[in-house]
C-alpha cells in the first residue's frame, strides 16, 4: 500500500478533475477541498469520492465549467447559483462578499442552490472561520432515515458543521458530524470489508435492528441517540432538512437520486450557511477562553478541532492509487 503525500494527492485529483472537462480554477478549488479530507483521516469524503466526480463530469450530472452566480437580494442574505456545478467553487466565489455582508449586518445567511454534493461541511466553515467568522453549516441527502419507531424513509444524514475562529486567521473550534448515529459511509465500508455493524446503527425494511451492513442500506439509519434516544438526532435531521432545502429552494431528501450514480439528473442540492461576526459582540473572546481553559482542565481534553494534527501523508489501497493514476490520464471506466 503506498504512503502517498497529501500534496500529491491534490496534484493528482486536479490533475484527473481537469482530464474528465474540469475547468483549471474548479478543478484546484474540488482537489484542495479532496486534499483537505484526507488530511484529516476523512476517508469517505476524500479520494473515495474522486472517481464519481470524473464519472459525473464526463455524463454532464455535474458541470465542471458552470460560473457560479452570486447575488445578494437581502442585506444579510447571499445567494450562490451553483448552476449544477460543483458546491466548493459556489462557496469560494462567495465567501469574501458574505464575509463582507456579516461584517456590515453582524450575520448572513449563504444560500447555495442546484449545487453538487458538497462531501465535507466542515472545509466550507473552517474557510469561513480562518477569515475571523462563525460559522455554521448544513446540507441534506438521499434519504436514508425514517422517524424513531417509523420505516418510511424522509430525510438524508443530513450533516452539520459549525467552526469558530480563534481571533488570529486559525479556528478554535470546529465540528462536522451527520445527523445519524453514523455516516452513510461508515454502513457501505463495512459492507464492501464484509464486516457487521454495531447494533444501534440501523434498523432493517421491517423497522427492527440489524448489524447487516446491506440489511441497514435496504431500512433505515438511525438518528443520534440511536433506539432509544433517536428523537433527538431527528429533531436535528429535520432542522437541517428545512434549512438546506426550505431555504435554498434545493431539493428536499426525498426526491434527491443516489449521489454517486456516474448517470442521472444534476444533484440540484442545496447548501445553507450562516455566518457571524463575533465582533458584534465584546464578550465572544473572553467567553471562548474561558470555555477552551475549563475544558482543557480535563486531562487529554480540547475542544472539538483544536490543536488537531494533520497527516502529511496516507496510506492509499493500492487498487485506488492505480485508479487515480488512469483518472487523472483521462476518463476510465473502472471501480475501486
Amino acid at each position: 500500500m503506498p504512503h502517498i503525500t497529501v500534496t500529491e494527492i491534490e496534484v493528482i485529483t486536479r490533475k484527473a478533475l481537469v482530464a474528465h472537462g474540469a475547468a483549471e480554477w474548479i478543478a484546484a478549488e474540488m482537489a484542495q477541498a479532496v486534499a483537505w479530507a484526507e488530511a484529516r483521516n476523512n476517508r469517505i469524503c476524500g479520494l473515495y469520492y474522486v472517481e464519481s466526480y470524473c464519472q459525473q463530469l464526463v455524463s454532464g450530472r455535474v458541470s465542471g465549467t458552470v460560473d457560479p452566480v452570486v447575488t445578494r437580494p437581502l442585506a444579510s442574505r447571499i445567494e450562490v447559483d451553483a448552476s449544477n456545478g460543483f458546491a466548493q467553487p459556489a462557496f469560494e466565489k462567495a465567501l469574501d462578499q458574505s464575509v463582507a455582508a456579516a461584517r456590515e449586518t453582524g450575520a448572513v445567511n449563504v444560500a447555495i442552490h442546484r449545487a453538487h454534493t458538497c462531501t465535507a461541511l466542515g472545509y466550507f466553515t473552517e474557510k469561513a472561520a480562518q477569515k475571523g467568522m462563525i460559522a455554521l453549516g448544513m446540507t441534506n441527502a438521499s434519504p436514508i432515515v425514517a422517524p424513531p419507531g417509523g420505516k418510511v424513509r424522509v430525510i438524508g444524514t443530513n450533516p452539520m458543521s459549525f467552526a469558530v475562529p480563534d481571533g488570529k486567521g486559525g479556528v478554535a473550534m470546529g465540528f462536522d458530524q451527520s445527523t445519524t448515529t453514523v455516516a452513510l459511509g461508515r454502513i457501505t465500508m463495512a459492507k464492501a470489508a464484509g464486516e457487521q455493524i454495531p447494533e444501534g446503527w440501523a434498523v432493517d425494511v421491517d423497522g427492527q435492528p440489524t448489524t447487516d451492513p446491506e440489511a441497514a442500506l435496504k431500512g433505515s439509519l438511525t438518528s443520534l441517540g440511536g433506539m432509544e434516544q433517536g428523537y433527538k438526532g431527528w429533531g436535528f435531521g429535520l432542522m437541517v432538512e428545512l434549512l438546506a432545502a426550505g431555504m435554498t429552494g434545493g431539493v428536499a431528501s426525498c426526491d434527491v437520486k443516489p449521489l454517486k450514480a456516474p448517470e442521472g439528473d444534476p444533484h440540484r442540492l442545496g447548501q445553507f450557511f450562516m455566518l457571524i461576526d463575533p465582533s458584534a459582540s465584546p464578550a465572544f473572546y473572553d467567553r471562548l477562553s474561558q470555555v477552551s481553559d475549563a475544558t482543557a482542565e480535563n486531562t487529554g481534553s480540547r475542544m472539538p478541532g483544536q490543536n488537531k494534527v494533520l497527516n502529511e501523508a496516507v496510506d492509499v489501497p493500492d487498487a485506488l492509487w492505480a485508479l487515480m493514476q488512469s483518472l487523472s490520464n483521462g476518463p476510465v471506466h473502472a471501480d475501486v
